[in-house]
């Protein structure tokens, strides 16, 4: 039988070098030793400040006009939320490139209905006052018209919103129950119960934050908070920690891609990112099975710098 010939490409040559001895147990737990003590100095030096979350409650309570404004928006479905598609409503075009639209084959999964779940259903569960439940009636009793000139009558009279005396308060006198809807529904958000409202769900646990957080996104209080704490998009997000912190680096190849053309400028930047990393991803997964890519550390030899003591004794 003849010798199978040598695959430079595939084959490593046979080593015919001297032999040393290697302790891999005494070098295994000197690293990890090593590795442990800097984690622990690291983590007392730069540890991350113990930031309180972001509620509702505070939100309303910091920025009460925003919140309202905000839940106005939540109303009359010119929010982010109501326009984002799926997987919440069809309210807006789904990310995609080309032929690939997996928002738009999953389709809408998490139902929301940002009037309804945000603003209506957590009124209507709180307890009934005459003036509170008025204003319901009449809004679930009016035309589509009707509630869109309501709406748009207090749309055009919010900006000279103002909250005093624990009461919202925008001058108009064409807006129908609106202003009643939106003013119980700070005083709700003030006192907490909204936070309660919007994450109750049916079973015994209630951990689904999805239409608090969502509620949260739309209004300008947490988006400015991010940017104080450098949190942004545009300030490579969760790069960074609050403050001045460092934050997790190894998120830098995914917020790099939004800081850069075509992604950082496409409605569908999330979708550009995931389906780079994906293929990024697929890449270095494959390196041991693409013909070139895996012999670049052969080829450069950069085994021969980290054994450069045993390559000097050869020579």
């Amino acid at each position: 039988m003849s010798k199978k010939p040598f695959r430079p490409d595939v084959d490593a040559p046979e080593y015919k070098g001297p032999y040393a001895p290697y302790d891999i147990i005494k070098e295994g737990t000197i690293a990890v030793v090593v590795v442990a003590l800097l984690t622990v100095a690291l983590a007392i030096v730069f540890s991350s400040p113990d930031e309180k979350a972001i509620t509702i409650k505070t939100w309303s309570t910091a920025a009460p006009v925003d919140f309202a404004q905000t839940a106005l928006s939540e109303l009359n479905g010119s929010s982010g939320v109501a326009g984002y598609g799926a997987p919440y409503n069809n309210g807006g075009p789904s990310q995609g490139w080309g032929f690939l639209q997996p928002e738009h084959w999953l389709g809408v999964h998490i139902p929301i209905n940002t009037a309804t779940d945000f603003v209506l259903n957590p009124l209507e569960s709180q307890p009934a006052t005459p003036s509170l439940s008025a204003a319901l009636s009449q809004w679930n009793s009016a035309s589509s018209s009707a509630q869109t000139a309501w709406t748009t009558a207090y749309s055009n009279a919010s900006a000279k919103m103002t909250f005093s005396g624990g009461e919202v308060k925008v001058p108009t006198t064409k807006a129908g129950p609106v202003p009643v809807l939106i003013n119980a529904l700070t005083q709700m958000a003030r006192s907490g119960a909204l936070d309660q409202a919007l994450v109750t769900q049916k079973g015994f646990y209630t951990t689904n934050y999805t239409k608090p957080l969502l509620f949260l996104s739309d209004g300008a209080y947490l988006g400015n908070l991010a940017d104080a704490q450098h949190l942004g998009g545009d300030q490579w997000g969760m790069m960074n920690e609050t403050g001045q912190w460092p934050g997790q680096a190894w998120l830098w190849l995914y917020t790099f891609w939004y800081q850069i053309p075509p992604w950082s400028t496409s409605a569908s930047g999330d979708f550009l990112v995931w389906g780079t990393m994906m293929i990024l991803t697929a890449l270095f997964i494959l390196v041991p099975f693409i013909p070139g890519l895996r012999s670049i550390p052969r080829r450069l030899k950069i085994y021969r710098i980290i054994w450069r003591e045993h390559y000097a004794a050869q020579e």
